[in-house]
Formats: structure tokens, sequence, C-alpha cells
């Protein structure tokens, strides 16, 4: 069996912590991320930049956004570098204002006003829920926000606020999650919903009455997906202390949750159809980039207009036509 951090003699019961507002998170981060091999050697995967921040700093600005200024970063060997990202660096600060660079002196400050960042190291890497068990001493016995550390949703499609909302007025377990087609539900937590009582301020609430961790196909109970926010009571740390090993032999948070739920802890998920950059694989994390890019006021007009030119020459190349088009640099040159 898996050998957990202390147990917290704090901690009350879910009646008592489920009717607070969450006001701290917790970014399990760590993985070594294989899929981003040789770059993720030694370089964080969560410090991958999308376009001009790491992935990471956008996590946090998301979680800043929605009131919660105490984030727990649970780390791994190699990771000392995302606690320096959101430190100041005086330094560079003074060389900056000196120059009169004023805004990129603003966007070297920005991480280190964010939040306050705690890191904890997980002694070996056995699942998201062994991960989660790291933050007991930390959150106080109170509820609180895990956001994986490889996705963000877009700051115009907030939805951490209408989960910890959510989770203030039932007490329980809140969930994101998203419609998946049916070939890829064997790759998440799946959830059995029925319409929910408790209203909200969100879009679209459920109620969880089944979660499943990574069924197949024809096993899954629906095709909505439990993604990267999760909004949880104090009684999850029990719960993850009577879990055995689940999928991939690990400690499986989803089966934690639906320990819980079996026991009668009421459990709702927010159904989310915004913006959502998932930087877990190659492709998303290109995708991502792209997205943000295209997005940006000083950057998206020149960058798409050559990404519209270089999509055109690969489609003329591929059908037997003309070349790629020219780099920036070879154009002007």
């Amino acid at each position: 069996m898996p050998e957990f951090p202390p147990r917290s003699e704090s901690a009350p019961d879910i009646e008592r912590a489920g009717h607070r507002r969450a006001v701290k998170a917790v970014i399990p981060a760590a993985g070594m991320a294989t899929r981003f091999l040789p770059a993720t050697k030694a370089v964080p995967k969560e410090l991958l930049p999308v376009v001009d921040r790491p992935v990471l700093q956008y996590i946090v600005e998301e979680c800043a956004a929605a009131g919660i200024n105490d984030v727990l970063l649970v780390t791994g060997r190699g990771k000392t570098s995302m606690v320096d990202h959101f430190d100041r660096r005086p330094d560079l600060e003074q060389r900056l204002e000196a120059k009169g660079d004023l805004e990129r002196l603003a966007a070297v400050r920005r991480p280190a006003e964010l939040a306050e960042i705690y890191t904890c190291r997980q002694a070996e890497p056995l699942g998201l829920g062994h991960a989660v068990s790291y933050a007991e001493s930390h959150v106080g016995g109170e509820p609180f926000a895990v956001l994986l550390g490889d996705e963000f949703t877009d700051e115009s499609d907030p939805l951490l606020p209408d989960m910890l909302d959510l989770q203030a007025r039932t007490g329980g377990i809140v969930l994101a999650l998203i419609e998946v087609p049916d070939e890829e539900v064997s790759r998440y937590g799946i959830a059995s919903v029925r319409p929910a009582s408790v209203p909200s301020r969100a879009a679209e609430v459920v109620e969880v009455s089944e979660l499943v961790e990574k069924p197949a196909r024809e096993e899954a109970p629906s095709n909505l997906a439990v993604v990267g926010r999760y909004v949880l009571p104090n009684a999850i740390f029990d719960a993850i202390r009577r879990t055995g090993p689940g999928a991939g032999g690990e400690i499986q948070l989803t089966d934690a949750m639906a320990l819980l739920l079996k026991e009668g802890v009421p459990v709702h998920g927010v159904v989310f159809r915004g913006v959502r950059y998932d930087t877990g694989a190659p492709i998303g994390y290109l995708q991502a980039v792209v997205q943000l890019a295209c997005k940006r006021a000083d950057l998206g007009p020149a960058f798409f207009a050559w990404l519209a030119d270089f999509v055109a020459g690969a489609s003329a190349s591929a059908s037997g036509g003309v070349g790629l088009p020219a780099t920036g640099k070879e154009r002007s040159g």
C-alpha cells in the first residue's frame, strides 16, 4: 500500500467545511512529462511557454481571477524552477526600470503578485489521488480547489468561480465536465448524471450519480468526462486513504470521489462548453500556442496572416503545387 502523508488532526467533518467558499488551490505538478522529452528533461512541462507566459502562470492567473490567492504546488524532482518563476527578480527588474521598459517590467513582476505560492514534494508519482493527499495539512480542514497543471480555460470563459460558488452551496464535490467523443471515453473519468435540483449561476449544472475511471467504450455510463478542475471537501483525504490502487496501479482521485458518492456526499458537475486549452500532449500544446497567438492584439494580425500563407502553401505543396511560403526573415532579406 502506498505511503501517505501524516493525517491532519484539524480536519472537520463535511457539514462544517462544506459551506465555506474555498480560498486555497492545489496544483499537482510532479509528473515527468515524458511526452515532451527531451524538452522536459531539464525544464518542467508546466513552464513550457504558451506565447510569452508559461502554462503554470495561466493556471495561477485563473486562480487569482476566482479569488484564490493561496496556491500549493505538489512537485517532484527537478521542479524548483516553477517556484522561481513566481519569485521576484530584483536585478532584472532594476535593469528593465533603468531602460524605461515599463511594459516588460510589469510583466516580470506580475507572477509574484498573483498569489502566495507554497510547495511540497510528492515522494513518488503514484497517481492524482496520491498527489492530492499531500495537501491535507496545507488546506487546514477547509474545502479547496484542484487544478491540473497542464490545462487552463480561456479568460473569457471563467469556470472556476461557478464551481467555487456551487461547492459553497452544496458542501460536496464539484467537478468540471466536458462532452467527449465516444471513442475517447476510455481516456477519462466518466460521469453518469441526472438533472440537478440545486440552483446555480452556472449555465449547466448536473447531479452526478456514478463515476467510472477510464471505462471501456461499451461500459461508459455517458460521454461526460471529468477534466482538470475539482472543488473538494476535506472529507476527500480520508477517502483517498481508503482507496486502493486503481487504473494503472495508481491511487486515482476519481475512485476516492466515487467512494464518497456511494457514502452520500453530494457530487455535482458543471458542464463546460467554453474554450479550454489542454497542453498535456504535444498536439494540444501546439494548438494552444496558435490559438492564443492569434488572439493577441500585438501579435495576432501578423501571425494569422503568416499562418494563412503557410497553410495555403502547405496545401499546395501536398497537392503538387508551389512550395511553402518563405519565412518572414527570408521575405525581408
